[in-house]
């Protein structure tokens, strides 16, 4: 059978987005019934065939196939978020000073410290004509404070809380999945805030991809997604089984 007008605009919607029932939408067919209607097109062998061809012909057109598409949804599925954006527990200035005390970085930020403490007392003094002692703070902590280091459990004045720190990667710097799935950034009353993609999306895709979902058309013509194997459930085994397909399909050799 011929392909209609409306048969190949169907095919030439689908591979936009792979959506067989908004493909049905936009070329025409009436929003009560795109869903049956679009699952029946691509049983039909020509649609199929012309839909594969449109894709091939893509494919040879930007260099891009099934294969690599694949493996950055992998990627994107995969990535760390922590590369990105951490909101991490630091220790406190008392947490690892001697007997926890107040611990400074250097023997120059202290100095700065009494420096500053003097100056504060000479200001108060003039401003009230009489003369105040410096609060000379003290060093007994000891030296060497690192913000990095983790919170002391045993610690008196956080209680091993440590203090929260939000801390923001290099994005230049990042993994290779951590870079899909940075989204970019955007300023926000509150501060920045980084934008990232949907990665349950992502994983959905490569389910789809290898077959583990199927889509059912209910008689009311709407269509329903079954799961013929849910990701968040397979076995270590399993998953390692689905990393070496993935692997196996990205490898252009």
């Amino acid at each position: 059978m011929a392909l209609t007008a409306k048969m190949k605009r169907f095919a030439e919607e689908y591979i936009v987005d792979l959506n067989a029932t908004q493909a049905a939408v936009r070329s025409g067919y009436s929003q009560a019934t795109a869903g049956s209607v679009g699952h029946e097109n691509l049983k039909k062998p020509e649609i199929a065939e012309y839909i594969d061809q449109l894709l091939e012909e893509r494919s040879i057109r930007t260099r891009i196939t099934a294969d690599r598409v694949l493996e950055r949804w992998w990627d994107l599925a995969n990535a760390d978020p922590n590369e990105l954006a951490q909101l991490r527990r630091l220790n406190c200035r008392n947490c690892n000073g001697d007997d926890h005390k107040f611990q400074w970085v250097d023997e120059a930020e202290y100095k700065r410290a009494c420096d500053n403490a003097v100056a504060e007392a000479k200001a108060a003094s003039i401003d009230k004509g009489e003369n105040i002692e410096p609060l000379i703070p003290s060093d007994e902590g000891g030296y060497g404070f690192d913000k990095l280091f983790d919170p002391h459990p045993n610690c008196p004045k956080c209680h091993g809380e440590g203090v929260l720190d939000l801390h923001m990667a290099d994005t230049r710097k990042v993994s290779t999945p951590a870079k899909r799935l940075f989204a970019g950034i955007k300023q926000t009353q509150a501060g920045i805030e980084i934008k990232f993609r949907d990665q349950d999306k992502a994983l959905e895709n490569v389910a789809r991809h290898l077959g583990m979902f199927t889509d059912k058309v209910e008689h009311s013509g709407t269509v329903k997604t079954e799961v013929k194997h849910d990701l968040r459930k397979l076995s270590p085994q399993e998953l390692m089984q689905l990393e070496h397909i993935v692997a196996k399909s990205a490898d252009p050799g």
